[in-house]
């Protein structure tokens, strides 16, 4: 049924691009195999047009075909259009596309559903990830110093698995994915917004900037304050942060793509000093099916579960077995990241417990970082959540197009 739906929508989609105005062609090659997972660009539009976006059309041209392409145009102060690159898995691909003039139809959206305090992003009937932005408690009879909001749980894997814990008994200040800081110094204090039983400090959502919902992604932007218990002067935000969290639309059943960006900024004109510490930054407690028997983390640089904490990565694929599946994801840090290619903290697993799974990109592991007044600094990782087992080739070729995307060429 949706195979023949799909076929239906390409030849009413034919009919409009007949009848289209070519405006330019776009030429991008892909120097690498991308190993079957898509790939996201983009390209200034205003310098190629000034038409309305809803009188444009993208196709891709391969010899005398042109198949319609879902696009997306995001306003700013310019115009860019966005769409994804489906490779055949070959190297030095080349890819040619033309916008026209014209009525592009209709493409499914991925979309954002506000719902009992959160925001889940929603594909085809799928939920894919949802963030919490309304504070929540812990268990009856727990101190609710662990209560928390802007977090995300539940990851899910593309088949639906739920990849992410929150309040685990034996860490109840554990969030899913959260980036909080463990050490840090501020207006003299040492203020720890990680452990909340110290009940130094806390990270929490202050108020939701946009949210942008289309066929080739959605994502929301908000606003986190990192605000510290101070003795006397109660409470004081001591960062802001504008966490921006974007999601492509699944063009394939076993991956998708999770891009989350943070930027943080001074909330007053003293500076904050993050401290040297083992932890903190973007923090993934995964699901409690995962031990050391039955999961795995390989990274960038060829280490495993037992040596790759405090060591350097570009990339880390954490993955297992869960109900009755195989999923995961690759946990990837962008070039222009502080202390980048990041050190982890990855859980380790001994004889003596369990073994469950924490991974952490945390740049202060080694090295402390002093943000300054006036000034931002920004943190990108890209996540692709799959099922299936992934491989370091896939993970090395993802990351490549991550920190290296195709230069799209106007001819």
């Amino acid at each position: 049924m949706i195979r023949n739906s799909i076929v239906i929508i390409y030849i009413i989609l034919g009919s409009f691009i007949s009848h289209a105005q070519k405006i330019g062609t776009f030429q991008l090659e892909l120097p690498l195999v991308a190993q079957g997972i898509a790939v996201p660009v983009h390209v200034s539009l205003d310098q190629v047009t000034f038409v309305n976006d809803s009188s444009l059309a993208l196709v891709e041209i391969q010899g005398n075909k042109k198949t319609p392409v879902p696009f997306q145009t995001i306003q700013g102060s310019s115009r860019t259009l966005h769409w994804m690159v489906k490779s055949g898995g070959k190297s030095g691909e080349k890819h040619t596309y033309e916008l026209m003039q014209g009525n592009s139809g209709k493409f499914d959206e991925i979309r954002l559903v506000d719902q009992d305090g959160a925001l889940t992003f929603v594909s085809e009937n799928r939920n894919l990830l949802r963030y919490q932005f309304q504070t929540l408690y812990p268990p009856a009879g727990i101190d609710t110093a662990y209560k928390r909001s802007g977090f995300i749980h539940p990851l899910w894997s593309p088949n639906g698995q739920v990849l992410t814990r929150i309040q685990a008994p034996d860490h109840y200040h554990h969030y899913g994915i959260w980036n909080p800081w463990t050490e840090v110094l501020f207006e003299g204090d040492s203020v720890d917004f990680w452990n909340l039983a110290r009940k130094q400090g806390t990270v929490r959502f202050a108020k939701s900037l946009s949210v942008t919902n289309g066929p080739v992604f959605s994502e929301f932007k908000v606003l986190h304050e990192h605000v510290v218990f101070k003795k006397k002067e109660g409470e004081k935000v001591a960062l802001n942060e504008t966490q921006t969290v974007r999601i492509y639309r699944p063009d394939h059943q076993d991956y998708y793509i999770a891009d989350i960006t943070s930027e943080l900024n001074c909330a007053t004109p003293s500076p904050v000093l993050l401290l040297k510490y083992r932890y903190g930054g973007l923090g993934w407690r995964t699901t409690e099916q995962w031990d050391k028997n039955n999961s795995e983390v390989i990274t960038s640089e060829g280490k495993t579960r037992k040596d790759a904490d405090g060591t350097a990565a570009r990339w880390c694929i954490v993955q297992g077995a869960v109900d009755n599946d195989y999923a995961g994801a690759i946990m990837m840090s962008f070039p222009t990241n502080y202390n980048h290619p990041e050190p982890l903290r990855i859980w380790p697993a001994t004889p003596e417990n369990r073994g469950d799974m924490f991974a952490n990109f945390s740049p202060t592991k080694n090295m402390s970082w002093l943000l300054q007044p006036g000034k931002s600094y920004v943190l990108k990782y890209r996540l692709i959540v799959f099922n299936g087992h992934m491989t370091k080739e896939k993970a090395e070729s993802a990351w490549q197009y991550f920190a290296k995307p195709p230069k799209v060429i106007l001819k």
